[in-house]
């Protein structure tokens, strides 16, 4: 005899079932189990891909969830079962395809109308949606077994009597082949039922966990979901016996009722539910005009077409149309395009910025006619077929980025439009990763929270080079040591070894969008996202499929992104059209429509991106992306279409990259691997870097269809192996029977596998070029509004601040134009905004936004007092703006932070406040109890404002101490002004890059914030902690034993220090690495011994007089030093620049000098560098300190 597991959880029980779905099913198949059901509960989670993977591997799906069903109403919040219940448990399965259906339209009623702890059903729904369901009574939770455990006979009968009423032979009574006390005595009452009754009995095990080892694991599980540590005695348990038991195991359970195994086989034999590969598009209302979506779908890309490129359309394009509306007429996808169309341009009229494009449908031409796109896939040879392959057909996939802020309107039309219960977004789980599986097992053994954060941090977790538990413990010699240690951390890692990578909880995708042609629990079954106050009130309706199983099931889905990129353009067009009443270009006088108008051949652009200037420009930010650009002197478009393909890690790792710069600057010959291939490897120098380059290969090669070339780059950037080898030996073989020699065409087949891996989407890139060349052109042309709206996109986010803000110092670098750094000022009260803004003098004033504890309702209350005129003291700003929206600490915050400065000094300002604020309060209660004048005046007697006392002024350590407290960093100076050049020297480390450099020696000039003294456990030795700061931000610096004792003197607070030392390469630190100190100096020593050299760099066609010159020699003369004088001319481009020193003048490299030599050449032409540390045998740091005492 057989037997077939009808009450089973998987990990989809979230934190109540320790089972993987692949688990399960390899279990019924080593069990010879003919059929599986899944019962988890109150959800459909896991139900689609039990379904798909069941299937796959032979084992009859039975797809079914355990339901909790109220006592009473479903929609009362009241606990009326027995023993206070507000839910019994109930199994459900379908039976077939309605069956199917109703099941997901319960599923989902249990979460939009019943939830109430658990997603709860009642009986009106279940008789509504009875058909196709077959039903059993549950475990010791059910409402049958609760009755009898309560020796409520008459209400067990009713209850069974009513549920076999109305699932008619679909209802058996259920018994549990488990040990939980109270079991037995249970099942032996449930036979008794069956035979007062007539009703057929199952059997089942409620397998919670997979085999009997695992209990101990679930155990766990069980209290990360209660929020339960393991030892206490109070907590739920489970018996050892609910795991997935073989069928001897069940049957020794139940020797006198062989039945209750039958029935288990019988109801799987009536299971018949297979679905059909089917999709579900809304109808898009179509005008009378037109017969349907196809046709209008034409009748608007036409006339888009036309509008693109001319009436009539060019032959080229006429071709390329039609051919894409044949494709997309025969897949019967009109719908999906027209509804995408629609929402698009509807953003597009609300004036809601919208991308360019994203992934491969911008080399689409219908969607470019359409406004889905905005790149010419014509222009920049983009792929149809990369996106919508007529030899596979797979539903479109449009992925659309929307402005950062406003993306919430777009789905909210999206909903008027199609139905609010038509219209949902889309489940994500969230898995116990390595680091935190440790840290939930360890809360639950009683690790303390600092033990499992310092074990977590030795697992690596970086994108590709991430450590499972197991591995770490396999693998890496300080956690199998630890693992060795003792049995608490063995329990710890084998425990966190089981569970690691099942689900751990739900969440929304951040962009994922489903539309459905009617109610979406028509379709799928839903849940629902409560507030963030757990109200159901406009509870977000979200999908219980995730993006992968609702793709399975035909359902229109797409990725609504926010990105805060396009805010930041937007933001940009507003400040220069308010600023200059045009978008236009300040050097030509040409003016632009629209950003999309800006032409894409700026040599200004690229200049300043060729110098290095990428902060802020999108997707070249990084180091590894500022250098890659600098190094092939980045020139022309296709140069950042091909860099945002190139760095990545398998083109890096390959050596793609540098191949194509080095063929780029002529240092390398460019080479095609065959003569017809130039066309199509020209742009990229031969270097195959595209996904569309490795199809048009194929085709142009092989006669493959375009279609069939997607197939091929499919199988190549999927690693399959079996799949590789039959292309590619398709692709030689159609090579060679076209009279390609066969070495050639092995040698191709070769390169596509090894290129073609790492290729990138050419679509996605271009797409995302053009919204990096966008911010790239308002830095150069409009830099203080870029930096305005830059600022304002991040300034919740006070890291982004402070880097953008050092950005801003450094532009005449990149820049020359600009005589001085665009400045930004500190908030004020009567200039500053929610956002950062541009003061008419052209300088960034800061957003009240970023103000620490000072919220939108108080910046409102200020810009709406101040509609009424300029504040003019403190009493007149308390005065005029509702201090029950801007508390005391609030103002205080704004005082620290220089937002009223134009009223007093801020020792004054602070000092004054409570009188101030109090006699506020007074006069507002006064008005508001009517205790003003008899005559409604506002005061009877007139009082006078409190005056400002009279006291000093903060110093400036003590300034801008609070004036970072209240903004996170300094805005109004900073200890390091003054050594801002010696700091650049040592750039690229700073304490932002530190992350970057693990295990690697540094020298970081900075300030000393805060030095704490500490003793180590181990041997009483004292040790230092020290914080210190820069211009981008703070970093840890730890000194032990002699180097402690050598420099503790030096290393005291507000001191102006350069440290050396090594960047932890410990895992755990690799968020935020300290330095381990080896020395330190002062940072004035480093410009006394000719340790830095005085760099002018001067471009080629730069126009400069002798009387220049004369006056730099002149200054230099003035400024004695031992630092040398550097001379370079032209711009990084890759191939060196010509690099002259003087042979006589040397100069002193601080502040003044540089100053006067910026007042000479421009402000981005000097700087100071390291200069070339001679050979010596002696230290190098002892022969700078020497030098430096010579010299004095």
């Amino acid at each position: 005899m057989s037997f077939v597991h009808l009450h089973t959880h998987s990990e989809y029980s979230l934190l109540d079932g320790a089972n993987r779905l692949s688990d399960l099913i390899r279990k019924a198949i080593e069990f010879e189990m003919p059929a599986l059901a899944l019962t988890d509960h109150g959800c459909m989670f896991g139900a689609w891909n039990f379904h798909k993977m069941a299937r796959k591997e032979g084992i009859k799906p039975i797809v079914g969830m355990e339901a909790y069903v109220a006592p009473g109403d479903r929609r009362d919040r009241s606990r009326g079962g027995p023993g206070d219940r507000a839910y019994y448990h109930l199994v459900l399965l379908a039976r077939d395809l309605q069956g199917y259906k109703n099941l997901c339209k319960l599923s989902s009623i249990g979460y939009t109308e019943g939830f109430y702890h658990k997603p709860r059903l009642d009986r009106e729904v279940l008789a509504q949606y009875n058909e196709g369901i077959i039903v059993s009574s549950a475990c010791m939770a059910g409402e049958v077994a609760r009755h009898l455990q309560g020796g409520n006979q008459n209400g067990a009968r009713e209850a069974a009597e009513w549920y076999a009423n109305v699932f008619n032979e679909r209802y058996y009574l259920e018994v549990q082949a488990h040990g939980t006390p109270g079991q037995a005595e249970l099942n032996q009452q449930i036979f008794d039922l069956s035979k007062e009754v007539g009703l057929p009995v199952i059997a089942t095990n409620d397998a919670h966990f997979c085999t009997a080892g695992d209990h101990e694991a679930h155990d766990i599980l069980l209290c990360i979901g209660l929020g339960k540590d393991h030892d206490d005695p109070n907590r739920m348990k489970y018996d050892q016996g609910l795991y997935f038991k073989n069928t001897d195991e069940i049957a020794e359970q139940f020797p006198t009722n062989p039945e209750v195994l039958e029935n288990t086989l019988a109801i799987a034999d009536t299971v018949d539910l297979v679905f059909e590969k089917k999709y579900y598009v809304p109808e898009f209302p179509v005008p009378e005009e037109h017969d349907n979506e196809a046709d209008y779908l034409e009748h608007l890309a036409l006339a888009g077409a036309k509008e693109r490129y001319g009436d009539p359309l060019p032959t080229a394009i006429k071709e390329r149309f039609d051919y894409e509306m044949g494709v997309i007429k025969g897949t019967g996808y009109a719908g999906y395009f027209l509804i995408t169309a629609d929402f698009i341009s509807w953003a597009r009229d609300n004036d809601i910025p919208v991308g360019p494009g994203r992934g491969s449908a911008a080399g689409s031409l219908v969607s470019y006619a359409l406004g889905i796109t905005n790149l010419d896939p014509i222009r920049f040879d983009l792929l149809f077929e990369r996106f919508l392959n007529p030899e596979r057909i797979s539903m479109p996939d449009i992925d659309i980025d929307f402005c950062y802020e406003r993306r919430g309107e777009v789905i909210d039309y999206t909903r008027e439009k199609y139905g609010k219960d038509a219209v949902g977004q889309i489940i994500t789980f969230g898995t116990m990763k390595s680091r935190a599986v440790i840290k939930d097992v360890g809360r639950v053994l009683g690790f303390e929270p600092s033990e499992t954060d310092r074990i977590a941090k030795l697992i690596p977790n970086a994108p590709g080079q991430a450590f499972t538990v197991q591995e770490a413990v396999d693998g890496l010699k300080e956690v199998k040591a630890l693992y060795k240690q003792d049995d608490r951390h063995r329990q710890l890692f084998d425990y966190s070894m089981t569970l690691e990578g099942l689900a751990r909880h739900s969440s929304v995708h951040a962009a994922g969008v489903v539309i459905a042609p009617g109610p979406i629990d028509d379709y799928v079954p839903v849940s629902t996202q409560r507030n963030s106050n757990g109200s159901d009130d406009d509870a977000m309706v979200v999908t219980q499929y995730d993006m992968n199983a609702l793709e399975d099931a035909g359902m229109l889905k797409m990725d609504f992104l926010g990105l805060k990129t396009l805010t930041v353009i937007h933001d940009s067009v507003e400040i220069v059209k308010a600023r200059h009443g045009k978008l236009a270009n300040p050097d030509t006088g040409e003016e632009y429509a629209t950003v999309d108008d800006i032409p894409l051949d700026d040599t200004a652009v690229y200049k300043m991106i060729a110098r290095g200037g990428t902060a802020g420009v999108f997707q070249f930010e990084s180091n590894l992306a500022n250098d890659k650009l600098r190094s092939m002197g980045c020139d022309r478009f296709e140069d950042l279409i091909a860099t945002n393909a190139l760095i990545r890690p398998g083109p890096l790792d390959s050596g793609m990259t540098d191949v194509f710069i080095e063929r780029k600057l002529g240092r390398q010959d460019v080479a095609y691997p065959h003569p017809d291939l130039e066309q199509i490897l020209s742009p990229t120098y031969g270097v195959i870097v595209y996904q569309e380059q490795v199809m048009r290969i194929a085709s142009e090669l092989a006669n493959f269809t375009l279609g069939e070339a997607d197939v091929l780059r499919k199988a190549v950037g999927k690693k399959n192996a079996e799949l590789i080898k039959s292309e590619l030996n398709k692709f030689v073989d159609r090579a060679v029977g076209r009279g390609i020699d066969e070495k050639i065409a092995v040698d191709l087949a070769e390169q596509i596998e090894t290129f073609g891996r790492y290729g990138f989407n050419r679509s996605h890139s271009a797409a995302y070029s053009l919204i990096s060349y966008h911010t790239a052109w308002f830095k150069a042309h409009y830099p203080a509004e870029f930096i305005a709206a830059l600022l304002s996109s991040v300034l919740d986010n006070t890291d982004s601040v402070v880097k953008y803000i050092s950005a801003c110092r450094d532009l005449p670098r990149f820049l020359p134009k600009l005589k001085d750094p665009v400045e930004v000022l500190p908030p004020d009260v009567n200039e500053s905004g929610w956002k950062f803004t541009v003061t008419s003098s052209g300088q960034v004033r800061f957003g009240l936004g970023a103000v620490k504890g000072v919220g939108h309702g108080a910046v409102q209350s200020v810009l709406s007092a101040r509609e009424k005129g300029a504040f003019t003291s403190l009493f007149d700003f308390l005065e005029r703006i509702d201090i029950r929206a801007l508390n005391k600490r609030a103002c205080e915050a704004l005082i620290a932070a220089g937002a009223l400065d134009a009223f007093g000094h801020r020792a004054q300002l602070t000092a004054g406040l409570e009188s101030a604020y109090s006699e506020v309060q007074i006069r507002q209660t006064e008005l508001e109890s009517g205790q003003g004048s008899l005559f409604g005046e506002a005061s009877a007697l007139p009082r006078s404002a409190p005056e400002l006392p009279r006291v000093s002024e903060w110093t400036e350590p003590d300034l801008l101490a609070r004036e970072k407290e209240s903004l996170g960093f300094f805005i109004s100076g900073h200890p390091l002004d003054q050594y801002r050049e010696v700091v650049r020297a040592f750039e690229p480390v700073t304490s932002r890059t530190l992350a970057d450099r693990p295990g690697q020696p540094i020298e970081l000039p900075c300030v000393v914030t805060s030095v704490t003294r500490q003793i180590s456990r181990k041997n009483n030795q004292e040790w230092g902690k020290i914080t210190v700061e820069d211009f981008e931000g703070t970093a840890t610096i730890l000194a032990f034993r002699d180097t402690w004792q050598n420099f503790k003197e030096i290393l005291t607070q507000d001191e102006v220090i350069l440290i050396r030392g090594k960047v932890s390469a410990n895992e755990r630190d690799e968020e935020d690495p300290p330095v381990f100190l080896d020395e330190v100096r002062l940072l004035d020593e480093i410009t006394d011994g000719g340790e830095l050299a005085i760099q002018i760099e001067l471009e080629a066609e730069a126009e400069l007089t002798d009387e220049a010159f004369a006056s730099a020699r002149q200054l230099f003369l003035n400024h004695p030093g031992e630092s040398p004088i550097w001379l370079r001319i032209g711009r990084e481009n890759g191939e060196g620049r010509p690099k002259l020193r003087s042979k006589t003048l040397k100069a002193k490299p601080d502040a003044k000098t540089v100053g006067a030599l910026k007042e000479i050449f421009g402000s981005g032409a000097v700087c100071l560098i390291r200069a070339v540390i001679p050979e010596i045998e002696e230290d190098p740091q002892e022969f700078w300190r020497n030098k430096a005492r010579n010299a004095g």
